[in-house]
């Protein structure tokens, strides 16, 4: 069992509140703490303040006019509110965004190869970790001379996780994986994330609407609702708790709810007051 209590601290998010356009307050008082070697999984549904949580880490919001107004955000104990987005990469931290990005014109091979542009330990090396990456996704490899903008939403989002393996990034912040696959895709691409955890070493935190999934595969989660943490535990305990099964995984002591239920029971979010 994965003992977060006594895991050397990664990151640190303290306190910390997101303005967009000077006026839009989107985050609002966000902690958490990521431990090395760790999947830690940041779950909402759409508009909680996942993605705006991981980019105010990775200091990607300038590109989109927001700021980290509040708080503080520390990496391996030292600040990174002044690094830029190059340098986090250099120091070891990796965001896959939303989305699936590729360079649609290149080829697989070619993607992941980007990857390793910020590496100095020479072709080796890089050629080491491209037939490790080939390991964790075989299908990359069977595909690995196809222009990336043909090749499938499941074969892209393998093609981004790899890129950011070529980096030996130490923490990836992996930014809801399974939108728009498949649910056997989705389960793999899970499976992968572990066995990268488990055998790389690499730590995980991950934004993802799909609470099931993301707390089989988690070790700790933080639930978001409109920009606030309302809840946080080990991933176990969370997957037990009464009111995150019927808020998140439309699950009771009755059975499944419906869709409509769920909304009203969202409405009341009697578990927040």
């Amino acid at each position: 069992m994965f003992d977060t209590e006594h895991r050397e601290t990664l990151l640190d998010v303290n306190n910390i509140e997101v303005i967009y356009n000077h006026v839009i307050l989107v985050l609002k008082g966000v902690s958490l703490s990521v431990p090395k070697g760790g999947i830690t999984a940041l779950l909402g549904g759409n508009g909680a303040g996942k993605t705006t949580t991981l980019k105010a880490i990775s200091n990607l919001l300038a590109s989109e006019r927001g700021e980290v107004t509040k708080g503080s955000i520390t990496y391996r104990g030292k600040p990174v509110a002044a690094a830029d987005p190059a340098a986090l990469v250099r120091q070891g931290v990796i965001q896959v965004m939303e989305g699936r990005h590729c360079f649609e014109h290149l080829t697989v091979e070619e993607n992941l190869l980007t990857g390793a542009y910020t590496r100095r330990d020479g072709a080796a090396a890089i050629k080491r970790d491209l037939d490790m990456v080939y390991e964790y996704f075989p299908r990359l490899k069977e595909r690995r001379k196809s222009q990336a903008g043909y090749t499938s939403g499941g074969e892209q989002q393998m093609t981004a996780m790899g890129r950011a393996l070529m980096s030996r990034p130490e923490m990836i912040l992996l930014d809801e994986p399974s939108m728009g696959l498949a649910p056997q895709l989705v389960e793999q691409i899970f499976q992968i994330v572990k066995a990268v955890n488990e055998g790389e070493g690499v730590t995980f935190l991950l934004a993802e609407q799909n609470t099931n999934v993301a707390l089989r595969y988690a070790h700790y989660g933080y639930i978001l609702e409109n920009g606030r943490v309302v809840m946080d535990g080990p991933a176990d305990q969370l997957r037990e708790n009464p009111d995150v099964k019927e808020f998140y995984l439309g699950m009771s002591d009755a059975g499944r709810k419906s869709f409509r239920d769920v909304r009203s029971y969202r409405r009341r979010k009697r578990w927040l007051a």
